[in-house]
């Protein structure tokens, strides 16, 4: 009798989680989707180009920058295009790298690189939100900053394409999410997974959406009108933010700015992560800050990750036992229909990622990983290692 009750009850789950994946794909933005791209080439160019600083935050990046710099500072550009990379206190040379960088490249890239020394961070700012507040300070007159990370690539042409869709669109932000290195067993089982998290939480079609609530950016590439910026109260209103992509888009829409996020094969991130743990400290550097520091909230995810992600699978091995005894096949198709719809809707990512649509079916224990990450995160908080990252550790708020 208890397990009839049980298997009931772990029915009734199931079909509501059924239920909530097709709510999630139907009404949630269509969040899993890639659909959101920059308009093809063929726009009309703007009459006049306006001019672009680049701000580059880089924070011991000298293996780095060779992958990156030497495509931002090569871009073909009509309007004045400066590159200025703002040392965060590095200690393995970064700024003696850049400057090398450009020298080898030509006169014309030299003249367009600017290093700035990055000051010390000051009490309530985060440090890459003051490495980027110290280049939007240099960018004087600029009519547009490209805040972008020192990993990430740009395909030629692609800072034509930004400003050419700020301007025919007339948004104050326009940010790609750089696509991602899938090359290690690590990076194809996780990475992709997190674009597809992050794009559940901040649907890009609602980001979009003008006059809408959705505000959100990506970090490695967001283009930014310098007045607009301004008039919202420059970056010291998120000074503290350890998300600041989510911040600066939250701060720009707040003032009445139209944004744009979508996705691109134009713009790469170039940082890898050898194996799972070097993501597991990615993620859990800010999880927690994303639920902003509240037990209740990590409860609450903790909780609907296992009912949407691992139910279904304890449900297809029940009903399968259940099955084996004799009963009804009830309880596995519940199980297998919310894997099957889940796995779909993880696929669109995948082929972004260019991987194939077989690793879908881990989606269950990629949400597994996710979870636990985030407990993670929540603990090295309670441990005072909140947002640990190169040898600087994150003052996190008092609770």
């Amino acid at each position: 009798m208890c397990q009839a009750v049980l298997v009931l009850i772990l029915l009734a789950a199931s079909v509501l989680a059924v239920a909530a994946w097709i709510c999630l794909l139907a009404a949630r933005g269509r969040f899993w989707r890639t659909d959101q791209r920059l308009p093809p080439a063929g726009r009309a160019d703007p009459v006049s180009w306006p001019a672009v600083v680049a701000v580059v935050p880089a924070r011991d990046e000298a293996e780095m920058l060779p992958q990156t710099l030497p495509a931002l500072l090569s871009q073909r550009y009509e309007g004045g295009l400066i590159v200025l990379l703002v040392d965060d206190e590095s200690s393995d040379g970064t700024a003696e790298v850049a400057a090398k960088l450009a020298a080898e490249l030509g006169q014309d890239a030299g003249a367009r690189l600017r290093v700035l020394s990055g000051e010390p961070t000051p009490p309530g700012w985060a440090g890459k939100v003051w490495a980027m507040a110290q280049g939007l300070r240099a960018a004087g007159e600029a009519d547009y900053v490209l805040f972008t990370d020192a990993d990430i690539g740009y395909a030629p042409g692609a800072v034509s394409a930004l400003v050419k869709s700020a301007i025919a669109d007339d948004r104050v932000l326009v940010s790609q999410m750089a696509l991602l290195r899938t090359d290690t067993v690590a990076e194809r089982l996780l990475i992709p997974a997190f674009v597809y998290f992050f794009a559940q939480l901040y649907p890009f079609r609602l980001v979009n959406r003008r006059g809408g609530r959705t505000a959100a950016a990506a970090g490695g590439c967001m283009l930014v009108r310098r007045q607009a910026l301004a008039n919202a109260g420059g970056l010291e209103p998120i000074s503290g933010a350890r998300i600041d992509d989510v911040a600066l888009g939250g701060l720009l829409k707040r003032a009445g700015g139209c944004c744009w996020l979508g996705f691109t094969t134009d713009v790469i991130s170039r940082r890898h992560y050898d194996g799972v743990r070097e993501i597991w400290d990615m993620v859990a550097r800010s999880a927690y800050t994303q639920l902003r520091y509240s037990l209740v909230l990590l409860v609450a995810t903790v909780v609907g990750m296992i009912w949407l992600y691992l139910l279904p699978v304890a449900a297809t091995a029940a009903g399968l036992a259940v099955i084996a005894g004799g009963g009804g096949p009830w309880l596995a198709l519940a199980g297998v229909a919310s894997w099957a719809i889940m796995a779909v809707s993880y696929v669109p990512v995948l082929r972004l990622c260019g991987l194939s649509p077989a690793w879908a079916a881990c989606l269950p224990a990629i949400g597994a990983a996710y979870t636990a990450m985030t407990v993670s995160s929540a603990l090295r908080h309670r441990a005072g290692r909140g947002g640990e990252w190169k040898g600087r550790t994150i003052q996190q708020p008092a609770e």
